[in-house]
Formats: structure tokens, C-alpha cells, sequence
């Protein structure tokens, strides 16, 4: 092949390899025995794809069709490098980049399927990108229509080109979208009669009807079709008699129903497409038959697809059911169908429909009509009794629910969607009920037990003011004996936990409640419920758990001898600071020091350990321990007491700082050590004073060496606590310069902020607070030009965090010279961001709309817009010209040759940002316009 695609520019540094070597890494890739070999070629062929040789090389392999495998990686690295590196072909290529690519996909036709996906996808991007390719699906169409042969790559290309319109991977921009779905519609009706005139032809091949539907499926998705046209449409009335055919096979039915639920999907709005609505409601509701026939033949996948086919029927005409329940497209029979799907015995059928019961309940909560209520509550009663059946476990079931197998998520689920629709019914009602079943009768356990997970669901719902039935639950479920299942006791536990309100207004239950769930903290399987249900009693009723407080330091001081997962181990030590920080002043600096002594006993024994024979234990556990302690101990402390827990914290930072020194160089304990640190500094507030010192120099001093970004964390705490203290802040001031040194190294390593962004993200939060808490002192240091400059850098960093910490920081830093809080340093405030602004508006506001263009994500447009307005605020005048310098540096058309952005769309953004009087209307302005780059 001569080699056209390459354009000459940038010639790579190793040199073209030889197409020898090419299929050697290509065989290796497959059929080494050896990983690291097959690793070695994996690596060799990804930056092969990423050199400008790939275009020629994919080419001559295409043309040599060797085997399946050097095809297919030439096919794949063809899609690759159309979709992420277009620019690097000159535009005189571009067609005949294009004619050898349909030669390839017709002489590849038969090689296997999976090449021919990727060439279409090839193809079709191309296509997308290519403005000098005008009525694509014509020119296609026009080609190959006569060749029987040529079908299916035809209806490969012309099904992946609507699915690549919105393909995250092509930024081909929003006015080249508007082009290309506008061209889309306008050849619509073109494709759809193709489709017709190959079912007609080719009859009953069910691998042409899988193409079909599955091309027609994509063609509504995109939302192009005219429904009037599709209304009268014979491939509809072939769609529905496939799904009726009680002899269709596994793979067309699965194809059918995809495309019947893109095509409801795309009649959302109901109103607008009438004629097609009324088909395909019709159409599904004669689809009951076929349910029940799956159901007698066990065929699992069919009734699957069938209950996905109501659900989406009810989704689709969900405002219509509620607005005109009954009449027309509102009848009823369709929550009927998804109420037959409910009563299937296999869960994952119901499963299917949870969501559209979910906006079912939220669209009636909030048009809130007594009426509309009456209608509805009885199918939602049918639902929570299937739902209440389908939880139940199976009877020859042993020991407790595994909560985290497939069953137990669904339970979980139902769970949440009980707590959403339970109004309808009434909480009370339903709460009633479900107890008369277990009052009345004697059912299998395993009845029960669902029973009683129902209710734990909708406990927290019930009005616990003077309920005579709730408390009658409660002392019965109390009551039960050792001897009922295990599972039983277990559900039981986790709804006495629910019940914690109802504990509280009744305080004469504590101590038999109290009573029941220690017997089950003794129980291996039962002992992490209990003790997360002691938790939530001792949440709610923290006053009337204060008189308890000794039996529950003795169930911390032995906390071990119990079999409790570590989460649950921490949540008993939660409730027991809750409950110790209502206990009288003076009892709780004694209290706490019993309580955190056995968690400082292990740290010193593991430290002894280390001494004598050089080997470390972890101590995270203990670490978590004693965090969980300080972050709830959190006592009303008078102004000028002294506050209790700070003796305690000042005895415990010796074993603290040594557990530190020891463990220096563990990313994960260094980080447990901090999150301890941080809430013993919160937890006695000023309090802290006499660690400061000490706890700084070991940070730093520990950070040179081992940078963790918990430190610069730990930091930013520190910087609020004690930032306003005059005499700290120099300390604190020199803490920052120290900690910066070492992290700036850090981010200017190459991809240093990408590889780091927990360390921007921290490193922004400790500069934030600086700005709330001390800006003058920041802002007059000479450390602020490096994190200027540094923000700026990472503004285009694409991570949620780090991102959103460094869009705060700038924001806040801005706002300190705009936001006149009449203190006295705000003019001088004022007088230093406006040299900062001077030194760096510019670069800023370049950078920002750089990065929103070209890095970001959609979700963190409203942090951009918001430095955006704070710059604005500051300097309207200045910042309206720096504006217009960024946008005349953005480029106004893609490689491809389509428009990307017009001048007016630049000069109308330009305007509505500079003339804006809220920040939100910035925001709605660079969400249209950076459309126009994605």
C-alpha cells in the first residue's frame, strides 16, 4: 500500500516497524502461553497505535487480510485512531481514507463479525468527522442497496451511525451534532424503507431480522424517526408477531424487545406522537398471551424481556396513567401486566419494575390528591404483599441473611422502595397488618422473618406518639425465645434497632430491650446486628442511656471478646461517646480516659513489640478506635471551662506520636494516625494548644521524607482551629511554606498533578482555609505566587475532588478582595488581590476557559462559573478584556473542516457572561457554550 495517510509531520522517534514484527506482537498478544509476553506485546502494540505509523501500517494489514487477528487489530486501530487522533491526517486524505475503508469492510465482509463492527465504527466516525462528506447515508445507501451480499455491513454501518452521534469519545461539537441529526432525520424514512425491502427479501433468515431490529432500535434512540411514518409501518407489525411467536429463539426475542423499548423510550412525549403511541400501546397489551406461554415453558429470558417491555410501557405512559387513570392510554391493565410480572416466583422479574414504582410514588406525592391515591393504593398493596413474599428465604435456609449475595441486594432494594411507596398505603395501616398476620396465625418461620423485615423497613415511618401497637411489638418481639430460627432473631434485632423512637418515648422498655440485645451481642451471628442496634438506641435515647453508661464501658472495655466485624465494633464505641458526652462535666474526663485506655494499652503493646523484636502489628484498628471516640465525645463546655477531654488527649499524644514515628513511611496507617489527630484537635478546639508545636515539627519533618497529603490535610485543620489566634499565625504560616517545598516537587514531576490529585485536593484545602481564616498573612507571604501559579495549572485537572478544592480556592481567594465585611484589613486585602490579579488575571481566565472547552466534565461547570463571577466582580472592565483575548485564542473549526464555533456564538457568549447580574447566568452561558466543543 503506498503510503497516502501519512501527512509527514511529526515523524515518530523509533522508526517504522516492519509488518513482520507487526504480526509477531499480534500473535504473541493472543497465543503466548507466557503473561509476560503476552504484556510485553500488549504494550509494544498500544504505543504502536498512538505513532502516526498506524494509519499506514492498519492499512497494508487490512489490504494483506492475513488472518482474523492482525485484521481485527488493524481494524480496531483504525476506530482508534479516526476517533482520538483525526488531526493528524492532512484534509487532501480524508477521501481516500474513506474509499479504501469501504473496500476493506466489503472484501472483510466474511471474515467474522467482530471486524466488521469495528471497521463500521470506523467508518461512521469518520463520516461524523468528515464535513466534506455530505448525505453520508445516501451516498452508503446508494452504493450497496442492490447487493444482497453487501447487507449486513450496509445495516452495521447504519446502525452504529446514530448510536456514534453522541459518542462521549468524538468531540465533534454541538453545531456539527445539529448538522448531522438534522441530515440523519432527513434520510430517515430512507433507511427505514431499506429495512422494510430486506425483511421482504430475505423473509425468515433470523440473523438479517436481528440486524434489522437492532438498526431500527438505534434509529429510535435517536430520536429521528417520524412516528407518523413509523405508525403505519409494516416492520412494526413484524416486530409484535416475532414477540408473539411462541417459537421465536432466545437471541431474535431479545433483539425485538430492545427495539420495541427504544421505540417506546422514544414516544416519551405521548402527546406529540399520538399515532405511534396508540400502536405501540395496542401492540403490548396483545403481548399478555405470550407472558403466560413463557411462564408455562420456564423460558426464564423471554419473561425477562417481557416484564421489561411493560415496565417501559408504564414509564412511557406514566403522566398519562396518572392524569387519566383508566381512560384511553391511561387504563390500568398495564400496572396489571407489571403486577402479573410481580407475582412471577423468581425475584428477578419484579426486579425489573422497581423503578417505574419508584416515579409512580413520587409523581403522586407530589400532586398530592387523596383521590388519585384512592386509585392507586390498591395496586400498591398487591406490590408489598408480592414484594413481602418475594423476601422470603428459603425454608431449609441455615443460620442468618447473607446481606451481601445477589438475594440479599434485592432485599435491600425492596427495602428502599417500601420506605418510598409505604404513604400510599399508610405506615400505620401497613405496620398493623403486617404484625396481625404474625399475631393471628402460626407461620413458617421463614414467613416471619420476612414479615418482620417489612416492618423493620417502614418502622422508622410509624408516629411513635402514644402507639399502643408499636409498643406491643416491641415487648413481643422482646419476648421471643432462644429457640426460633436464627434468622428470625436476627431481623428482630435489626427492627428493635428501627424502633429506637419508640424506646425513647417509653423509657420503661430500655432495660428489657437493653436486656434482649446483649443476648444476642454474646451470639457469634447475631452479635454485629445487636451491637448496631444498641448503636441506634444509644443515638436516639441518649439521655435515658446515661444511666447505662457503665454497662456499656464494660462492653467496650471487653469489646474483643465479642465477634464483631470492625464496622460494628466502631458503632458500639459511637454510641458510648454519645451517651458519655451527656454525662455530667466531671465525670467525663475519668470516663474517657477508661474508655480510650484499652485502645492506648494495644497501641503501647504493639509498640513494645516493635522495640524488642522488630516486628510492626497494625494498629489501625486501635487508631479507628480511639478517632471514633474523639469525633462523638463532644460535651456542651461553657466559655472559660476548661474542657474535659484535653487532659486525656494531652496523655494519649505520646503513644500517638510514637505509633506516627514508627509507621512513618505507611501511606495507610500514616493516614489512620491523621484522622485520629484530626478529631482529638477538634474535639477539645483551642484546647489543643500545647500540641501544636510538637505535632507541627513531626509533620513536617516527616512530609519531607514521605509526603503524604494527610498531612497537608491534618494542616488545613490546624489552620482553622488556630488560624485567627494572632500568636499562631506565623507558625502556621511557616507550617505551609514547609509543606509546600516537598509537594510542589512532587506536582511538577511529568503528569505530577494527575498522578497526585490527592495531594491538590488536600494541598487546595489547607490554602482555602489559610484565605477564610488569616488572608493577609498569606497573601503578603512570598510562598502565595507558587500556589497561584499551581492552581492555575490544576484548574484543568479532570478529577471530582481535586478539582472542585482548587476551584474553591481561587474562588475564596478572589472573593476576600470583592466581599467588603467591613473589617479593618479590607483594604488592604483589596489592594493585594489586585496585584495578584494583575500578575495573573490573564493566565487565569485563559486557562479556565481552556479547560472547560477541552478537560472538564459538565458537573464542574458551576465551580468554573463561579471564579469566573468573582473575577468579574472584582474588575468588570478588565476582566471583559481578558475575556476576549482567551476566546480569540479557542479554534473556530475541527479538523474534520465543520464549523465549530461562529463569531457571533463567540461574541454572544462574550456578552451574555460580561453583562451577566448572577452567577447562575453565567453558568446556563458556559454550559451552551462548551457544547459547542464537546
Amino acid at each position: 500500500g503506498k503510503p497516502v495517510r501519512d501527512g509527514g509531520r511529526h515523524p515518530d522517534s523509533g522508526g517504522k516497524p516492519s509488518l513482520a514484527l507487526v504480526y509477531q506482537a499480534v500473535q504473541a498478544l493472543y497465543h503466548d502461553p507466557n503473561p509476560a509476553g503476552k504484556e510485553r506485546a500488549s504494550v509494544w502494540l498500544g504505543e504502536l497505535q498512538r505513532s502516526m505509523y498506524a494509519w499506514e501500517i492498519s492499512d497494508q494489514l487490512l489490504q494483506l487480510k492475513q488472518d482474523v487477528e492482525s485484521c481485527y487489530f488493524a481494524a480496531q486501530t483504525m476506530k482508534v485512531k479516526i476517533q482520538t487522533s483525526f488531526y493528524e491526517l492532512p484534509p487532501e486524505t480524508h477521501n481516500s481514507l474513506r474509499d479504501s475503508l469501504l473496500t476493506h469492510i466489503q472484501n472483510l465482509k466474511d471474515l467474522s463479525p467482530i471486524i466488521v463492527t469495528q471497521l463500521a465504527l470506523a467508518i461512521a466516525d469518520l463520516a461524523l468527522q468528515m464535513a466534506s462528506w455530505k448525505g453520508c447515508v445516501h451516498t452508503l445507501i446508494e452504493k450497496y442497496n442492490n447487493d444482497i451480499s453487501s447487507m449486513p455491513f450496509l445495516i452495521e454501518i447504519l446502525t452504529v451511525l446514530p448510536e456514534e452521534v453522541h459518542s462521549r469519545s468524538l468531540r465533534i461539537g454541538a453545531n456539527r451534532r445539529t448538522e448531522i441529526i438534522e441530515d440523519l432525520a432527513y434520510y430517515s424514512s430512507t433507511v427505514v424503507t431499506l429495512l422494510t425491502t430486506c425483511v421482504q427479501k430475505t423473509g425468515n433468515d433470523e440473523k438479517m431480522l436481528i440486524k434489522v431490529f437492532r438498526c431500527l432500535g438505534s434509529w429510535f434512540n435517536l430520536g429521528v424517526l417520524d412516528s407518523n411514518f413509523m405508525a403505519s409501518n409494516q416492520l412494526l407489525m413484524v416486530l409484535f408477531q416475532v414477540l408473539q411467536r411462541d417459537e421465536t429463539s432466545t437471541n431474535l426475542h431479545e433483539a425485538a424487545s430492545d427495539c420495541v423499548c427504544s421505540a417506546l423510550y422514544a414516544i416519551e412525549n405521548v402527546e406529540t406522537n399520538m399515532a405511534l403511541a396508540l400502536q405501540l400501546f395496542q401492540g403490548v397489551l396483545t403481548l399478555e398471551t405470550a407472558y403466560h406461554m413463557a411462564v408455562a415453558r420456564e423460558d426464564l429470558d423471554k419473561v425477562l424481556n417481557y416484564c421489561r417491555i411493560f415496565t417501559e410501557l408504564c414509564e412511557t405512559f406514566l403522566e398519562t396513567t396518572v392524569r387519566s387513570p383508566g381512560q384511553g392510554m391511561g387504563d390500568l391493565r398495564t400496572l396489571e401486566l407489571l403486577l402479573i410480572c410481580a407475582g412471577h416466583p423468581q425475584y428477578e422479574v419484579v426486579e425489573i419494575s422497581f423503578n417505574f414504582w419508584y416515579r409512580l410514588g413520587e409523581h403522586l406525592y407530589k400532586i398530592n390528591d387523596a383521590a388519585l391515591h384512592t386509585i392507586f393504593r390498591p395496586y400498591i398493596q398487591r406490590l408489598l404483599h408480592c414484594l413481602a413474599r418475594h423476601c422470603q428465604l428459603d425454608p431449609d435456609h441455615e443460620g442468618i441473611p447473607e446481606d451481601t449475595d445477589d438475594f440479599g441486594e434485592f432485599r435491600m432494594r425492596v427495602s428502599d422502595l417500601v420506605k418510598d411507596v409505604i404513604f400510599l398505603v399508610g405506615s400505620m395501616e401497613c405496620f398493623s397488618q403486617l404484625y396481625s398476620t404474625l399475631k393471628e396465625g402460626n407461620p413458617p418461620w421463614e414467613v416471619t422473618e420476612a414479615v418482620l423485615f417489612i416492618m423493620a423497613a417502614i418502622a422508622k415511618s410509624v408516629d411513635p406518639e402514644n402507639n399502643s401497637t408499636l409498643s406491643e411489638v416491641l415487648q413481643q418481639v422482646v419476648l421471643l425465645p432462644e429457640n426460633v430460627h436464627m434468622a428470625v432473631r436476627y431481623t428482630s434485632i435489626e427492627l428493635v434497632g428501627e424502633m429506637s423512637e419508640v424506646v425513647d418515648r417509653n423509657p420503661r422498655f430500655l432495660d428489657p430491650v437493653l436486656n434482649y440485645l446483649m443476648k444476642g451481642l454474646r451470639e457469634k451471628p447475631l452479635a454485629s446486628a445487636a451491637a448496631k442496634a444498641i448503636h441506634n438506641i444509644c443515638s436516639v435515647c441518649r439521655d435515658h442511656m446515661a444511666q447505662h453508661f457503665q454497662g456499656l464501658l464494660d462492653i467496650a472495655r471487653s469489646l474483643d471478646s465479642f465477634a464483631l466485624s470492625t464496622e460494628a465494633a466502631v458503632g458500639l464505641l459511637k454510641g458510648t461517646a454519645l451517651v458519655l458526652a451527656r454525662l455530667p462535666l466531671e465525670k467525663i474526663a475519668e470516663c474517657l480516659s477508661d474508655l480510650c485506655a484499652v485502645q492506648v494499652m494495644a497501641l503501647k503493646k504493639l509498640l513494645a513489640e516493635q522495640s524488642r523484636n522488630g516486628k510492626s502489628a497494625d494498629p489501625t484498628v486501635w487508631l479507628d478506635r480511639l478517632a471514633v471516640i474523639f469525633r462523638h465525645t463532644n460535651p456542651i463546655v461553657e466559655n472559660g471551662q476548661t474542657h474535659p477531654c484535653q487532659k486525656v488527649i494531652q496523655e494519649i499524644w505520646p503513644v500517638l506520636s510514637e505509633t506516627l514515628n514508627t509507621h512513618q513511611a505507611d501511606n495507610r496507617i500514616v493516614e489512620r494516625c491523621c484522622r485520629c489527630l484530626r478529631f482529638a484537635v477538634r474535639c477539645v478546639g483551642k484546647g489543643s494548644a500545647s500540641l501544636l508545636q510538637p505535632l507541627v515539627t513531626q509533620m513536617v519533618s516527616v512530609y519531607q521524607v514521605y509526603p503524604h497529603s494527610c498531612f497537608l490535610y491534618l494542616g488545613s485543620i490546624l489552620v482553622d482551629e488556630y488560624g485567627m489566634e494572632e500568636g499562631c499565625r506565623q507558625g502556621l504560616l511557616d507550617m505551609l511554606q514547609a509543606l509546600c517545598m516537598p509537594t510542589f516537587q512532587l506536582l511538577e514531576q511529568p503528569n505530577g498533578l494527575r498522578n497526585h490529585p490527592d495531594t491538590v485536593d488536600d494541598l487546595f484545602r489547607l490554602a482555602t482555609r489559610f484565605v477564610q481564616r488569616s488572608p493577609v498573612t498569606l497573601l503578603s507571604s512570598s510562598i502565595i505566587v507558587h500556589i497561584i501559579q499551581c492552581a492555575i495549572a490544576a484548574t484543568s485537572l479532570d478529577h471530582r475532588d481535586a478539582n472542585c478544592s482548587v476551584m474553591k480556592f481561587v474562588r475564596d481567594l478572589i472573593h476576600t478582595g470583592v466581599a467588603n465585611d467591613h473589617e479593618e484589613d479590607f483594604e488592604v486585602r483589596k489592594q493585594l488581590i489586585g496585584q495578584a490579579m494583575e500578575q495573573h488575571g490573564q493566565q487565569l481566565v485563559t486557562q479556565l476557559m481552556h479547560s472547560c472547552c477541552f478537560c472538564l466534565p459538565p458537573y464542574t461547570l458551576p465551580d468554573v462559573a463561579e471564579v469566573l463571577w468573582e473575577v468579574m466582580m472584582f474588575d468588570r472592565p478588565t476582566f471583559c478584556r481578558w475575556l476576549e483575548n482567551a476566546l480569540k485564542g479557542l479554534p473556530k473549526e475541527t479538523s474534520g473542516g465543520a464549523v465549530t464555533v461562529t463569531h457571533k456564538q463567540l461574541t454572544d457568549f462574550h456578552k451574555q457572561v460580561t453583562s451577566a447580574e448572577e452567577c447562575k447566568q453565567v453558568c446556563w452561558a458556559i454550559r451552551e457554550f462548551t457544547r459547542l466543543y464537546r
